[in-house]
């Protein structure tokens, strides 16, 4: 039996010239392939060679800083980039915005399942995600910039319906990760914190006549896995690169919460501080009821979480998180895609499937800005590109849609306590704008839907109806005209029910939700 194994440096060197390169992974070095990412930025450092490459990634790579995608971040080295989110690689953001390569932001969920339509030999993914956003040809098709001519999305008529195909194209080189690598290529996951689309990619790039190289950290005898652990077969991989020092993700080496093998108590979780991200996760909390499905987002979302915990009712809902995973706690910040308690696992692809199809009760997410029609931007602000992640899908699938932010940014400063905030500096940026930049949610569309809109702020609490923006609640200790009008661009309509935020919000102590369905 020919060995597979061969160093990072004589698998890189497989990728060629103008190669599709799809790249594993998910932000924080959640099953990410470092070793051969860094190992391809160094081969082109030495030698100027691949060039011109088309790097595909379904969702963030690297740790906000440096790592990940940003290890590829070279004029040169790379002609254009397709990804789901960019959040977690500001080197690789900055070369897309200064038009220096060109960059496409398709939603994470889409080119998720795309895979399976490569693998499958079809020409293409055919869904009405992205609809009325950004992604939607007639508004920018996913385009991030004036390099970017290319369409890779068109509208179609199917059964009386407009639809998005997001058209296929063949898969060259794919660096996927694994714990565990059998003399044949067999490769299992036991000690990652998620399967992502591992399979798929793995199925597109074999299909497509590509090569599939593997990261693992150790490697066995062959026969010796257990069938039920192999999640991608050694019939599909070509190569494998061997890592002991593969860390789980940046911030461990290991924790065997994020694999599943221990639940950690929640009490060791730490609780967060009284301030307006508390604020506005109790007043999310409070929309949870039991047996609810819920997802949410990276950022102040995840405060909902938190609060749950704390106020011990997280045991209502099942969090649900693009990654694939199901019923735990997600971690944040860095580490977001990974959790802690959680029951299940399935390929991100499916977990795209039922978020599509509706089985989002709640979904919390985070937002940049928002405006008169209701219309979110959460995916690109002045030189800030972070890319829509898994946005689009979830927030044009779920029944309701929770926004969740402060109401203006930048300097904002607060006091909370004593069932009440006092605005201690007001932020120097207007959130509540006359249209947002990019329009990463559809106001109108959500109403066409028959979604549910509501947006959670510090101070107050404003719905999308078909009317138009309406406040709808207001915190104690505030001025309606002072600080909620004068800090919008746009005038809302105000509630004649308009009524006070619970003060038990604002206060020291449990809320007691436990006490109430």
């Amino acid at each position: 039996m020919e060995s597979k194994v061969i160093s990072a440096r004589q698998a890189v060197s497989l990728v060629n010239d103008g190669d599709v390169l799809a790249l594993h992974g998910a932000g924080g070095g959640n099953v990410e392939p470092d070793l051969l990412i860094k190992t391809l930025r160094d081969r082109y450092l030495e030698t100027k060679e691949p060039r011109n490459l088309t790097l595909f990634h379904v969702s963030g790579l690297g740790d906000r800083k440096t790592t990940g995608l940003g290890y590829l971040a070279h004029e040169g080295l790379v002609k254009r980039v397709i990804g789901g989110h960019y959040g977690m690689a500001p080197l690789m953001s900055r070369l897309v915005l200064e038009d220096k390569i060109e960059g496409y932001n398709l939603p994470q969920g889409v080119m998720s399942q795309w895979f399976r339509e490569v693998a499958g030999g079809r020409p293409g993914l055919i869904t009405q995600v992205g609809l009325g956003t950004f992604v939607d040809p007639r508004l920018q098709g996913g385009k991030l910039n004036k390099r970017s001519t290319e369409d890779l999305i068109e509208v179609i008529k199917l059964a009386g319906k407009e639809w998005l195909f997001y058209r296929s194209f063949p898969i060259n080189v794919a660096f996927i990760r694994g714990s565990t690598a059998d003399e044949k290529g067999n490769i299992s996951l036991e000690l990652e914190p998620a399967w992502l689309d591992i399979l798929p990619m793995a199925m597109a790039a074999h299909n497509s006549g590509g090569l599939v190289i593997a990261q693992v950290k150790r490697l066995a005898k062959a026969g010796t896995l257990p069938p039920k652990t192999v999640k991608v077969p050694g019939s599909l991989v070509d190569r494998v690169v061997v890592y002991p020092e593969q860390w789980q993700t940046v911030a461990n080496e290991y924790n065997p919460s994020f694999s599943g093998e221990v639940r950690v108590p929640l009490k060791t979780l730490e609780k967060m501080d009284l301030n307006e991200r508390k604020v506005i996760g109790r007043r999310g909390a409070m929309e949870l009821r039991p047996g609810f499905v819920i997802n949410m987002g990276v950022g102040m979302p995840d405060g909902v979480a938190s609060v749950a915990a704390e106020e011990g009712i997280e045991e209502r809902m099942t969090v649900f998180i693009e990654q694939g995973l199901i019923g735990g706690i997600p971690a944040g910040g860095v580490l977001f895609g990974v959790m802690s308690n959680f029951e299940a696992v399935i390929d991100q692809p499916y977990q795209f499937d039922f978020f599509d199809g509706g089985g989002l009760d709640r979904a919390f997410l985070g937002f940049a800005e928002a405006d008169v029609q209701g219309n979110v931007n959460a995916s690109k602000f002045g030189d800030n590109l972070s890319g829509t992640g898994g946005f689009v899908n979830i927030s044009q699938g779920a029944k309701t849609i929770i926004f969740c932010g402060t109401f203006t940014a930048g300097g904002l400063k607060t006091r909370v306590g004593g069932g009440k905030i006092e605005i201690l500096k007001e932020g120097t940026h207007k959130k509540f704008v006359n249209e947002v930049e990019q329009i990463t949610f559809s106001g109108d569309y959500a109403v066409r839907k028959g979604q549910k809109v509501m947006f959670i702020t510090e101070r107050a609490v404003i719905e999308r109806l078909r009317e138009g923006m309406m406040i709808t609640e207001i915190a104690p200790g505030l001025e309606l005209e002072r600080h909620i009008l004068w800090q919008m661009a746009f005038k809302p309509i105000i509630s004649p029910q308009l009524k006070k935020m619970d003060p038990r919000i604002f206060q020291e102590g449990l809320m007691g939700l436990a006490d109430h369905d």
